[in-house]
């Protein structure tokens, strides 16, 4: 893990930690951080398999038959 140093104002803050649920600040913005990288990689994954642009090979059913997939 690396240590950084960053500049964010009190307002934006407080709804990191509001919206994760986490008080302390650091592992807020640490998962508010990893949340965000996280949500455009599934929408990049999605855009390429609605584009055909993967070779994903499970059918939907294969999915659902999975029982375990996040709808968020």
């Amino acid at each position: 893990m690396m240590r950084i140093t960053i500049e964010i104002d009190d307002n934006t803050l407080a709804r990191v930690q509001r919206a994760t649920g986490i008080k302390k600040k650091s592992p807020a913005v640490q998962k508010a951080v990893a949340d965000y990288v996280r949500d455009l990689e599934r929408r990049k994954f999605i855009s390429k398999v609605c584009e055909g642009k993967t070779d994903y090979g499970m059918t939907n059913d294969q999915v659902e038959a999975l029982g375990t997939y996040d709808t968020d």
